[in-house]
């Protein structure tokens, strides 16, 4: 059957078989499927769908494109690994790879760029002075047959299909696509032959899913198609209404990240980092309860091991850990620092995370196009979050910027984007409900 006759079957509604679907993603691969056609195809699929049996097929023949990690057999260590769908402020992936590290996992922790106002890992990643986050195959296993965790981009062999889908979804209006964001996120993550995965899918006003039921639908169907491909997976229902922590900004980010790691950082941050580790602990039945995976979890984050875990890791990837640790001391790197005080006495009832987002990719800190260059030390910091009691003339955040004036304009949005009320905001939880494949939604505990 040829291509045209695949691309009408969808059009007209009708399933596909593995094979076709197979066959689909390697021949586009190969090039032997021009731009055109499968940019009509991505549109078939972005109105009619896919069934789960597609879904699982085109994941698979994504993640079989190229080349996949693979592990020692007689490793006891389970291969595990997070993904977030993004947020402003969402550094959780820093912190926690050298925690699982630590807490006796190896964690292949492949990550992306950002885009508009979602930070990416790797982005936060190439702030560090001379820290390498594109790595052959080879390297990559071996840093975490030796360290336990390495945090870098997917190389040019792995899962090649997903980087020309992408790219054509991305400038055809067919990136909002339930079938198509699952085939494209657990495509990596199968990449890494894993044993189990964490998801922290988020919804809010800075989320790429803006509603809860949105995020359960985009959760429910990664969980259900990750163990169904033999991993063990389980999704985070979490908010994003308002930034994740108090800094926004690629280094300060990993400022935030280390203080995390030494027992300082902010609670939002931290609690995800200890939920994310306490799952993966009973995902791979190294702990009995999510109660005792917690306990252990907070135990050995407390311990400093993560604290130095981070440098092995930075050193093994290429750091000036000298050069790293200088920086880290600075309080400011940035030629303009504007602070940002409380009108009145009251408390924090709103940080509107996409504003937040939007003065940072604005800044120079994210990308408007994937061509963009990106202002590594620019962003905001010392946000007061949501529910903190304030007193008038208090400090509630710093903008930091390349000049006075971008300083100066970003210092008015991030003011618009905070309200201080005299009473404080109902408690709202960050993590909405946890979802297992086969069981109902449950609230967080």
């Amino acid at each position: 059957m040829s291509f045209l006759a695949l691309i009408e079957a969808k059009r007209d509604g009708r399933a596909l078989s593995p094979a076709q679907i197979g066959a689909i993603v390697s021949d586009y691969t190969a090039g032997h499927i021009p731009d055109y056609q499968m940019a009509a195809f991505l549109m078939a699929v972005f109105f009619r769908g896919l069934n789960s049996e597609e879904t699982a097929a085109l994941t698979l023949a994504m993640r079989d494109s190229g080349e996949t990690l693979s592990w020692p057999t007689n490793d006891p260590r389970p291969v595990v690994d997070k993904h977030s769908t993004g947020g402003v402020g969402d550094k959780v992936s820093l912190p926690l790879a050298p925690l699982l590290a630590c807490l006796g996992f190896r964690v292949p922790m492949i990550s992306g760029r950002g885009l508009g106002i979602t930070g990416g890992t790797l982005d936060k990643l190439d702030s560090i002075p001379g820290f390498q986050t594109l790595l052959p195959t080879e390297r990559i296993q071996a840093v975490v047959q030796q360290v336990g965790c390495v945090m870098c981009g997917q190389t040019d062999r792995m899962v090649p299909a997903d980087k020309g889908l992408y790219a054509l979804r991305d400038v055809t209006g067919t990136v909002p696509s339930i079938p198509l964001i699952v085939a494209s996120i657990l495509s990596k993550k199968l990449a890494e032959q894993l044993q189990a995965l964490i998801l922290d899918v988020k919804f809010g006003a800075a989320a790429f899913m803006p509603t809860l039921e949105q995020a359960r639908e985009l959760a429910l169907a990664m969980v259900r198609l990750g163990c169904s491909c033999g991993v063990n997976t389980r999704a985070l229902l979490t908010a994003m209404d308002h930034p994740l922590g108090g800094a926004a900004g690629n280094w300060l980010e990993v400022k935030e990240s280390v203080r995390c790691l030494e027992g300082r950082g902010p609670a939002p941050v931290r609690e995800l980092v200890i939920e994310c580790a306490a799952h993966l602990l009973v995902q791979t039945g190294k702990c009995g309860s999510l109660a005792a995976a917690r306990e252990q979890a907070i135990a050995c984050l407390e311990s400093g091991n993560p604290r130095r875990k981070w440098n092995e890791m930075l050193a093994a990837q290429g750091a000036d850990l000298e050069a790293f640790e200088r920086k880290l001391a600075l309080d400011v790197t940035v030629p303009a620092v504007v602070e940002i005080h409380a009108p009145v006495t009251g408390f924090v009832s709103r940080c509107d995370a996409r504003q937040i987002g939007e003065v940072v990719r604005d800044l120079g800190g994210g990308r408007l196009t994937k061509d963009s260059v990106i202002n590594y030390e620019v962003g905001v910091d010392q946000l007061a979050g949501v529910g903190t009691a304030v007193a008038a003339g208090a400090l509630i955040a710093r903008v930091h910027a390349a000049n006075d004036t971008q300083a100066r304009r970003a210092a008015l949005r991030v003011q618009s984007a905070i309200d201080i009320t005299p009473s404080p905001p109902a408690p709202s939880p960050l993590i909405r409900e946890i979802l297992v494949a086969d069981q109902p939604a449950r609230e967080a505990q």
